[in-house]
């Protein structure tokens, strides 16, 4: 795994090929895309759309929402009893099938589906066969149990849920609760990759961390993500209560990869990881990010790891935030292969800046539209909308940004919008079809108390929302450099993406 340098690829040609190429813009602009360009070409084209359409066979886009159908009879993911018994009893009639393949486990609360999402990339670069599952999805329901890099086929779904369906019936018959959605989706998962076989499993918790369905896995790592307050009525209200139920997956023996948290968070993940003999890695102590600029299309990176630096590295993401969910990933891939400070070893830097330059995250600040720009970001809390709002200023340079924001009813949309207050122009409100979005108006009144009466457009379908963002965005010209940010809501993010078509 010691670092090796190209020989099939002559860096310094194609940048100043690039450079020349680029004569009549403006020459420092010039080169920073030429740099970014050049690290692109090197690493390969990112991953193809993450997000499937509806199945185009007729029989079998039936059979699937014949699927979610039958899920949807079943307790939602908001609906919970602090339990993994359930999930227990399902693992063992299934023939422990979480057993089969080692794991990295994922909690915390912002960044767990790109980080989980960059550990894949990592270890497909290195040639393992991977599972990913994470919630929730942005368009298909399929999204959430990835194999190779790409969400299961309908056809694979559809298969798993029925092979399973007679176990999941009998627990159920045996249980005082009937397993809930996440729970059945939480069994699939871990048949499907036991089926496959995959060589490593990287499975993200749908909330929380010691009674979450996820945590039947021995995740030789666990990465802990920033922790701030969210679901706060089920996992506590303070940074310290939220982390004392996510710190539930660290597992004896195992090694903590940690993202940089609140002061009290910390303190109770490393008490916890020392009632497990567990081994700890520190954003900011062990590995980090040293450096990180701007490019176009992303950003270039210098990432510390537990092994050394890694330099070079384009990543396609906007924002710090997602520098940093780049370190955590790489540390975590360290850690799965045992590379640690002081051995003298460090991961092949080539195949590791390929990995990364490939990685795609939808719904995490995609820009799905041109003319005006229009993004999408999944943000639907406070942190995450700070962590977005940061990018978008960085990253994108907007003369004018229209906000459409669609939220839930059990969010903190105050100190949502109010992150967003200083970026956004004028905001458009709406509403996603989701039973839990929050009435257009009730969320208006809100934005009028932090935007003021006359910055707020009320739109309750989402399509005239989105229609209303776009004409304000144009009325500055087609070249003054206007926007639209789509977010509050994985929901509303993914319904937006289809409206402007995508998948």
């Amino acid at each position: 795994m010691s670092e090796q340098q190209p020989d099939a690829f002559d860096e310094s040609d194609a940048f100043d090929e690039i450079v020349d190429a680029e004569t009549d813009r403006d020459p420092d602009l010039a080169v920073i895309e030429a740099g970014s360009r050049t690290l692109r070409a090197q690493a390969g084209s990112p991953q193809a759309d993450q997000v499937p359409s509806r199945p185009a066979d007729p029989e079998v886009d039936r059979a699937l929402r014949e699927v979610e159908a039958d899920l949807a009879t079943r307790w939602g993911e908001t609906k919970l009893e602090p339990s993994v018994a359930r999930i227990e009893a399902l693992m063992d009639v299934l023939g422990e099938p979480q057993r089969a393949y080692p794991s990295v486990h994922i909690t915390g609360t912002n960044g767990k589906t790109s980080t989980a999402r960059m550990i894949e990339a990592l270890f497909s670069a290195f040639d393992l066969r991977t599972g990913r599952y994470t919630s929730p999805h942005v368009q298909s329901i399929t999204e959430r149990i990835s194999l190779d890099g790409a969400p299961i086929d309908a056809e694979r779904f559809i298969e798993t849920y029925n092979d399973i369906k007679p176990y999941v019936e009998m627990v159920d018959a045996r249980q005082e609760y009937r397993l809930s959605f996440f729970e059945v989706l939480t069994g699939m998962a871990y048949a499907a990759f036991a089926d496959a076989p995959v060589d490593v499993a990287v499975v993200e918790v749908g909330m929380g961390g010691s009674w979450d369905a996820t945590n039947v896995i021995d995740g030789s790592v666990a990465v802990v993500t920033p922790i701030d307050l969210d679901h706060t009525d089920r996992l506590g209200t303070t940074p310290a209560e939220i982390a004392a139920e996510k710190a539930g997956i660290i597992k004896q023996g195992a090694t903590v990869i940690l993202a940089q948290q609140p002061v009290d968070a910390a303190q109770v993940m490393l008490k916890r990881a020392v009632e497990a003999d567990a081994t700890v890695a520190r954003e900011g102590m062990e590995f980090g990010v040293v450096s990180r600029e701007v490019a176009v299309g992303g950003q270039l990176l210098t990432l510390r790891g537990l092994g050394g630096e890694y330099e070079q590295i384009f990543l396609p993401l906007y924002g710090a935030h997602q520098a940093h969910n780049a370190a955590v990933a790489l540390a975590a891939v360290e850690a799965f292969f045992g590379v640690g400070a002081g051995d003298g070893r460090t991961l092949d830097a080539d195949t590791i800046r390929r990995a990364f330059a490939s990685v795609a995250s939808p719904g995490r600040l995609e820009v799905v539209r041109r003319s005006p720009t229009v993004v999408l970001d999944a943000a639907h809390n406070p942190a995450g909308a700070r962590a977005a709002a940061a990018a978008v200023t960085e990253s994108f340079g907007f003369s004018r940004l229209i906000g459409v924001v669609g939220a839930s009813d059990d969010k903190d949309v105050r100190g949502f919008l109010e992150a967003f207050e200083p970026i956004f122009h004028e905001i458009v409100v709406t509403q996603n079809s989701s039973h839990r979005a929050m009435d257009a108006d009730t969320l208006a009144a809100v934005a009028v108390e932090v935007f003021g009466d006359d910055r707020v457009v009320v739109e309750p379908r989402l399509d005239d929302a989105l229609e209303a963002a776009i004409t304000l965005a144009e009325e500055e010209s087609e070249f003054a450099g206007a926007g639209v940010l789509v977010t509050g809501s994985v929901i509303t993010v993914g319904e937006a993406r289809l409206l402007l078509g995508k998948g």
